[in-house]
């Protein structure tokens, strides 16, 4: 750690905590692989995340299913070497028990990652007993107390991704104060939309962020920081985006006289298409 005129200099830990922190939200853009991460790095980002969706699709493997732990683990040993702070997605935590998820983190921790993102939301469309994801993050921050964690809540990711009945923000607000009170850092709530909905559940945090994922065509980086967010997460946005850039580059090369969308106006695949994805590597069933 260096010292300065001002005295010395913050470690990565508390550097990151401090872009929660600054005069505008922290933009934390999402990469997959070594590539994208040194990219996003080298255009000046100062702290990068990874998406879980992008690790796992781009290995043939299913998202949310901890399928992609061995995948993640060695990704973020890789970009942790990189100069810039690094957040990893790690679903559910890759363990079943509060300690292994402990384990998980601690192990990040030592390769140099500053963060993690643990998510309540399952597979299967449900969402785990608050009590246990309550466990989960006590654990972790009583193991590697420096690590900053993102709490992910999927009340509202559940409903958008499986048609159901958004909850009510009580319902959202609940697990919130569930998950700050075990001692997560940060707060994520991704699928949450309505405005009126962020900027309450922002004025109640307080000084803990509330990191919200960005949706083309309903969020704008200012109305979100005008409305109290803190962190703004790319998510599989720029994953899903760059795969759909290279296959129409590819069929604009092989038919060029049929239009593609080149200029992105229709959006990126959504999230079930790319998570579709790995469906064509699935094992044929020996039956």
């Amino acid at each position: 750690m260096s010292a300065t005129s001002d005295g010395p200099a913050p470690d990565r830990h508390t550097t990151f905590r401090q872009l929660h922190h600054g005069e505008r939200p922290l933009l934390l853009p999402n990469a997959w692989d070594h590539a994208s991460a040194a990219a996003l790095v080298r255009r000046g980002f100062p702290a990068i995340g990874t998406t879980s969706l992008g690790v796992a699709a781009a290995a043939g493997l299913p998202d949310a299913t901890g399928a992609a732990r061995d995948g993640t683990l060695a990704l973020a040993r890789g970009i942790a070497r990189l100069p810039a702070l690094v957040s990893v997605d790690i679903e559910g935590g890759f363990g079943e028990r509060p300690e292994e998820v402990a384990a998980v983190a601690a192990e990040l921790d030592r390769t140099g990652v500053v963060g993690v993102n643990i998510e309540d939301g399952r597979s299967d469309g449900t969402l785990a007993p608050l009590a246990r994801q309550r466990a989960v993050i006590e654990a972790v921050k009583e193991r590697v107390p420096r690590l900053f964690v993102n709490a992910r809540t999927d009340t509202y990711w559940v409903a958008a991704t499986g048609g159901g009945t958004p909850p009510s923000l009580a319902a959202t607000a609940e697990r919130i104060e569930a998950y700050v009170r075990a001692g997560a850092d940060g707060i994520f709530v991704p699928a949450l939309a309505d405005e009126q909905n962020i900027g309450a559940l922002a004025d109640d945090l307080g000084e803990i962020p509330l990191n919200i994922l960005f949706t083309p065509g309903r969020h704008t980086y200012e109305r979100l920081a005008e409305l109290g967010v803190r962190r703004i997460s790319c998510g599989s946005l720029l994953f899903r985006a760059a795969l759909d850039r290279a296959v129409e580059l590819a069929r604009s090369i092989a038919h060029p006289d049929v239009r593609t969308d080149l200029d992105g106006a229709a959006g990126p695949r959504s999230y079930a298409a790319a998570q579709s994805l790995a469906e064509d590597f699935a094992e044929a069933d020996p039956s």
